[in-house]
């Protein structure tokens, strides 16, 4: 599955957080028989208090291949 995911969904993964991707795929294997709605229940907790401004998003962090730092 986790191998799935990365063709299917991520298609490059930073060799620095190896940890977090495999952390997703958990995430997304663990919730997956929940339905849309117990799924964003479960997920919004988590957001609270953090912000993803655009100018981070697109920010510039030197990596090959037009990788952007997130």
């Amino acid at each position: 599955m986790f191998r799935r995911g990365y063709r299917g969904i991520c298609h490059k993964m930073s060799p620095g957080h190896p940890d977090r991707h495999v952390d997703e795929s958990r995430h997304r294997q663990n919730i997956r028989e929940r339905d849309r709605l117990a799924q964003m229940t479960h997920c919004i907790p988590g957001m609270d208090g953090r912000r993803l401004t655009c100018r981070a998003l697109i920010a510039d962090n030197g990596l090959d291949g037009g990788a952007r730092a997130g």
